[in-house]
């Protein structure tokens, strides 16, 4: 299982997730639902889920530090400000909301079962691994932010 750690971009998983979603939806038309507004739902929802990532990504660039997430030794400060006051994964958190609202717009009981598999891969293949770097290269200061920030919300 170790083999998968920190080997495929978030992104590529999102988009991963995002298409079978799509394929679900497709193969199983009966489980479709009419949802009132489904379009401005999902628009709301990926606006939020957008403004998660690009206010991590602005973190990180004000940090000057490394926005690679297959690299996390190469990160050379501990970010704790902005919206990683609120989730130590914004990124993630934003990649999240981006995929409900895609459920949301698909409207399909099926496109909805992807998402706890993609929180427990991005958990287990991304998140673990990262948290196991950071605890080593800044041991005490990531354990005290760790206490004080939930890892997702």
């Amino acid at each position: 299982m170790r083999a998968l750690e920190l080997k495929i971009p978030p992104p590529v998983v999102g988009l991963m997730v995002a298409t079978l979603m799509w394929l679900a939806a497709w193969a199983v038309p009966a489980l479709r639902f009419e949802l009132p507004a489904r379009r401005l739902l999902a628009g709301c929802v990926a606006l939020v889920g957008l403004s998660f990532s690009v206010a991590g990504m602005a973190s990180f660039r004000r940090a000057r530090t490394t926005m690679n997430p297959m690299r996390p030794e190469s990160a050379s400060s501990l970010v704790v400000s902005g919206v990683y006051r609120i989730s130590r994964n914004p990124m993630y958190v934003g990649v999240s909301f981006v995929l409900l609202a895609w459920a949301v717009l698909l409207s399909n009981a099926s496109a909805f079962a992807f998402l706890p598999a993609f929180v427990l891969y991005i958990s287990r293949f991304q998140i673990q691994p990262e948290e196991a770097a950071l605890v080593k290269m800044f041991g005490e200061e990531y354990a005290s932010y760790r206490s004080r920030v939930r890892r997702w919300l």
